[in-house]
């Protein structure tokens, strides 16, 4: 069995396509998920994105299948590089991808300049806070809300 963590190629934007669609799918029963999900609209077109100058997208796999993925947002010289999103496959969690594209991000953040990496998790999501902390990355903000009347149309 083969494991690797590489940049997205084009041919990977209907795997990482399908894996959003089952990330997406677990945050409607989260706690801020439905919220989350109304902020961030799924991505249109995976191609577009792995070839966007100003994004990096890591795909792992296992014999060549898509298996996760990460979304970075790059950092200005001196800025914060973002962590958009990252999933696993609930199959291949517990053995390190999380973590290797985390680092790999880390490492793109630091090779531009970027002085920052951000991300973010919902509340009770142990698994992503536990990802980005051991990373080292810790929480500097969280933000709490209450809808206080209809959504708006």
């Amino acid at each position: 069995m083969s494991f690797q963590i590489r940049r997205a190629r084009p041919g990977d934007a209907t795997a990482i396509l399908q894996l959003e669609q089952e990330a997406r799918a677990a945050l409607g029963d989260a706690r801020g998920g439905p919220q989350l999900l109304a902020e961030q609209p799924p991505v249109s077109a995976w191609v577009d994105v792995i070839s966007d100058a100003g994004r990096a997208v890591w795909v792992a796999t296992i014999d060549d299948v898509v298996v996760g993925y990460l979304e970075l947002e790059l950092p200005p010289v001196g800025g914060a590089g973002i962590v958009r999103q990252v999933h696993v496959h609930p199959g291949a969690r517990e053995l390190g991808f999380g973590d290797w594209m985390l680092e790999a991000a880390i490492a793109e953040i630091v090779a531009g300049g970027g002085t920052v990496v951000e991300s973010f998790a919902l509340p009770g999501d142990r698994d992503t806070k536990n990802l980005v902390e051991r990373a080292g990355v810790t929480a500097r903000k969280i933000i709490v809300s209450k809808r206080l009347g209809p959504p708006p149309t």
